[in-house]
């Protein structure tokens, strides 16, 4: 606590005080609300137990792919006036809406156009990735938090007393197959450790909360479980997402795709002649799928008000659940052991008096 108080007071002066250290300190607070922002979309994404938002869907995939077809546009990938020149709330980033002649020449161009390579284009977009993916493995957290919480006061977590009364329920097709999945991630938890839970993090896996809730329940220990969904959510899946983004968004793919399939029609008796005008669509296609158009990122009016509103307070909410579901944890674990205490000390005194 002294420590914290110590660093807040710091920053207060820093934040307060005029000087030359006014551009640092304003430097540092972009980064901070860059890392902040990615983190709380990772966290809002993999939060709730399944109820998350998909913020890759609706953040960090579109801004991969709009990097991406930017580069491929303008033959250079140093788009960027910083690292934390990304989406964030209330504004887009400054590349997005700037002319390739702005940038300079292309710096990947051949006679074919611009080939900007996958391992060009990929070290200027893992920054926000990675945290991305760290707020996902955060958020994986309170349901594990919990459930050894539950085992640690001697009673079973909600969901797996739901899952033990449903499993003789009937239901539909798809309920029926995903119950089955389910018992048989039970049926096997023995085997649970630090290689498997990081081939389940590694993995788009919906049944992802049930392994974290496992973990809890059946007394896998705290860094065994969160390093492994920390090395599985924010880097493996994460490089996952990123190198196919940017793949369906890169011209190599493209050209790739339309070259073998002119090669195979080649051998379709007939389609000699009608090559030429399907080579002439497919480039016409290709054209309209890389043109980038911008998002707008500054919507004026009583919608801009009322859609931030909402947004900061859904987000909010869930950091906040997140800590209290924490906080609960840690409060039952210490009750728990004040308790045994108790009762300890209430037997030898009973032991000591006969």
């Amino acid at each position: 606590m002294l420590s914290s108080t110590l660093i807040a007071v710091l920053g207060i002066l820093l934040v307060t005080i005029e000087g030359p250290h006014e551009k640092h300190v304003e430097e540092v607070s972009h980064y901070v609300r860059f890392g902040l922002w990615w983190i709380a979309l990772g966290v809002a994404s993999s939060i709730g137990l399944g109820s998350g938002l998909h913020t890759f869907v609706l953040y960090l995939g579109p801004h991969i792919a709009l990097f991406t077809i930017k580069a491929m546009q303008c033959g250079r990938v140093d788009l960027k006036s910083a690292p934390y020149d990304t989406i964030q709330l209330k504004r887009g980033p400054s590349w997005l809406d700037k002319s390739c002649e702005e940038f300079g020449p292309p710096l990947f161009s051949t006679s074919h156009g611009s080939r900007v390579p996958l391992s060009s284009i990929l070290p200027q977009v893992q920054i926000e990735a990675i945290l991305w993916g760290i707020g996902t493995a955060l958020g994986e957290l309170p349901p594990y938090f919990i459930s050894r919480a539950a085992r640690e006061s001697g009673r079973k977590f909600d969901a797996m007393e739901e899952l033990d009364a449903s499993s003789s329920e009937k239901s539909g097709v798809i309920a029926t197959h995903l119950k089955k999945i389910e018992g048989w991630l039970l049926s096997h938890s023995q085997h649970l450790n630090f290689f498997t839970i990081l081939v389940l993090a590694s993995v788009p896996n919906p049944l992802f909360d049930l392994a974290g809730i496992m973990c809890g329940q059946f007394g896998i220990p705290f860094w065994e479980f969160f390093l492994s969904t920390l090395i599985g959510k924010a880097f493996i899946k994460t490089y996952i997402q990123m190198i196919f983004i940017i793949s369906v968004c890169n011209n190599q793919l493209l050209d790739w795709m339309e070259n073998e399939l002119i090669w195979i029609l080649g051998f379709i008796p007939g389609f000699d002649t009608f090559l030429p005008t399907l080579t002439a669509k497919l480039h016409a296609a290709k054209d309209k799928y890389l043109a980038a158009r911008p998002l707008p990122t500054n919507i004026k009016g009583k919608w801009d008000f009322s859609f931030t509103s909402i947004w900061n307070t859904v987000v909010w909410l869930m950091l906040i659940n997140f800590f209290v579901k924490i906080v609960n944890a840690t409060a039952q674990r210490y009750l728990k052991k004040q308790l045994d205490k108790q009762a300890a000390d209430n037997s030898r005194a009973s032991t000591d008096s006969d």
